[in-house]
């Protein structure tokens, strides 16, 4: 007998507001839909703690922290799959990640991505569902600094707390005429005078001449003008053996993976690094790539037969209704350590006229679903969500079904370059597999 398993991800939940005891309008309708499958996989784009952590210097854009309380509320959506791994997630220091951490299982909740140690984020977390195991590796390529990243433990010190990294490379290629210009100005300004010593003293190997390094960043010499990004070897090879590890032990296993990161202007298109990071987990034996992190939706790719989401959206977005921000939030807009925080958000968007409130792609996205069989995954369907842009801060940021079919055309238009088909019927988009 053929067994299915059905699935449903969403993408970021930046939740800083309790939901009313009762629900809210359209809230049964959302719990209803992740009610219906078996895997019920969210992003926790936050910390959760009582200041048991202390503020970093830098943060993923707002110190993001809200009462343990608020996984209770994330629960009665129905979610039983968390990736923790995230720019936010050392907004306050190890202790943040470690007090987050042991609210997350002091409610016995399966999540992946940050640990104690770097062995313990890069794990597979596995969830036992009636008909199938499934494992959930999750990692983040954006971070709000090299303190976030967890480390292994010695054989004399302990690890470092923090998340799972997923680091790239960049190397802009540039024509002679550019080559040329940016290593006067480096030998100009002297600005490699450190890693001169340090090749002269023989502790350091000198760059090949088709080569150059500028302030930390890297160019090569070509015929052609353009950046590349790649995964970071290391962090490649160890998610892609836990990836492999996971196959062993499970039926399905789902890759997290966070990113911010675009090649241009345009957001909308993923990084060549990520395309090349989601192919190659699936070559290593991933179903399915969950994407998410810039806040908007991108588009939808199916890769021998698996589908990657290269960003799911957002699903709860109050970053404006966080209760406490630390004083550095406050001095980097100049303004005194003991301002409030309805002042502080007032002033950075501009009393709601720029930033993310007034950018339309950001309110909107969908709930990617698929049922897999007999280990082949063989449909998906997409549930688009609205997330009320232009109401007051104290209501906007919540899901509810969408109203009409905007979402899911906008996602098949993006995802046509791809050569993704979806199909639409009864505000439901259908990709067959």
């Amino acid at each position: 007998m053929s067994e299915k398993t059905t699935f449903i991800a969403t993408g970021d939940s930046f939740m800083t507001r309790r939901l009313p005891k009762d629900g809210y309008p359209g809230f049964a309708e959302i719990q209803e839909i992740i009610g219906r499958h078996d895997v019920k996989f969210n992003n926790l784009e936050l910390t959760v703690h009582n200041q048991e952590g202390y503020p970093a210097v830098t943060s993923g854009g707002t110190w993001a922290m809200a009462e343990p309380e608020i996984l209770d509320d994330l629960q009665r959506y129905g979610f039983n799959l968390y990736n923790t791994a995230n720019n936010h997630s050392g907004d306050y220091s190890q202790g943040g990640v470690l007090a987050t951490i042991q609210h997350l299982k002091e409610r016995d909740m399966v999540y992946a991505g940050t640990g104690e140690t770097l062995r313990e984020a890069a794990a597979p977390a596995y969830l036992e569902t009636p008909n199938a195991r499934v494992a959930l590796i999750a990692a983040s390529s954006t971070t709000a600094g090299a303190a976030d990243i967890a480390g292994y433990r010695s054989v004399d010190m302990i690890g470092r707390p923090g998340l799972n990294p997923l680091r790239r490379v960049t190397t802009y290629h540039v024509e002679q005429k550019y080559f040329d210009v940016l290593k006067e100005v480096v030998d100009k300004t002297y600005m490699n005078a450190g890693k001169l010593r340090s090749i002269a003293n023989g502790y350091s190997n000198p760059l090949p001449e088709d080569q150059l390094n500028m302030g930390g960043l890297s160019f090569r010499l070509d015929t052609k003008t353009e950046k590349h990004m790649a995964p970071l070897k290391k962090d490649m090879d160890r998610i892609i053996a836990n990836i492999q590890e996971a196959r062993r032990q499970a039926d399905y296993v789902l890759v997290s993976i966070h990113s911010h990161t675009s090649d241009a202007v345009d957001t909308v298109p993923p990084a060549e690094y990520l395309k090349i990071f989601a192919k190659e987990c699936i070559d290593a034996g991933a179903d399915a790539i969950l994407g998410h992190g810039p806040h908007e939706l991108r588009g939808i790719e199916i890769y021998k037969g698996k589908p990657i989401f290269y960003s799911l959206g957002n699903f709860i977005f109050q970053t404006e209704t966080v209760s406490l921000q630390p004083a550095d939030a406050y001095q980097n807009k100049n303004m005194p350590h003991d301002t409030m925080v309805g002042t502080y958000m007032d002033q950075r968007s501009q009393n709601g006229t720029r930033g993310y409130c007034v950018q339309k792609n950001i309110w909107r996205s969908v709930m990617g679903a698929f049922t897999a069989e007999d280990g082949k995954i063989t449909q998906i369907q997409l549930y688009p969500i609205d997330m009320r842009m232009g109401a007051p801060r104290s209501k906007m940021g919540i899901p509810h079904l969408a109203e009409n079919d905007d979402v899911l055309k906008y996602l098949a238009e993006i995802s046509e370059p791809f050569g993704t088909k979806i199909t639409i019927k009864d505000n439901v988009g259908y990709i067959d597999l």
